[in-house]
């Protein structure tokens, strides 16, 4: 099936809040701040110079990623997920590579992303794009145990 990575639209905001909060929820790992940034993405990523993509499988929203603009040239890769079913497509790879993609076409010097250690599937995908392990610092995340970065 042919997945292509689509700019959000406020028509699927139902579906970005669907896909993290099921594997947030799979994961125990649902908190405020979450659901906040899921529900206001408008204000608290869109608004802020961030961005949202979205992976699309036929009519279906199946995956998304994030890049929440911290600072001037700093983002956070965030809300990241693919649905179940589609997992181990190569779709994560997809959305990773065209955050990355955009960050640089943003002039980013740095990504950085708050994740944490019972998911070694993300930790080890992270890893394979350059990603490394730095000291957790301004996590505003209660369930993030572990913090990463890449310097573009």
């Amino acid at each position: 099936m042919h997945i292509s990575i689509i700019h959000f639209e406020p028509q699927y905001a139902a579906d970005f809040k669907r896909l993290n909060v099921e594997w947030l929820d799979k994961y125990d790992l649902t908190e405020p701040a979450d659901i906040s940034m899921l529900e206001n993405y408008q204000a608290e990523i869109l608004d802020t110079g961030g961005c949202i993509f979205l992976a699309k499988a036929g009519d279906d929203i199946v995956g998304s990623a994030a890049l929440l603009q911290e600072k001037p040239g700093e983002f956070e890769l965030a809300k990241m997920a693919v649905t179940e079913a589609f997992q181990g497509k190569g779709i994560s790879k997809l959305l990773i590579e065209k955050c990355i993609a955009q960050a640089r076409e943003l002039q980013a010097i740095k990504i950085f992303l708050f994740s944490n250690s019972k998911l070694n599937t993300a930790l080890s995908l992270y890893e394979k794009y350059g990603f490394v392990h730095v000291p957790v610092v301004d996590n505003h995340y209660t369930n993030a145990d572990v913090r990463m970065e890449m310097i573009l």
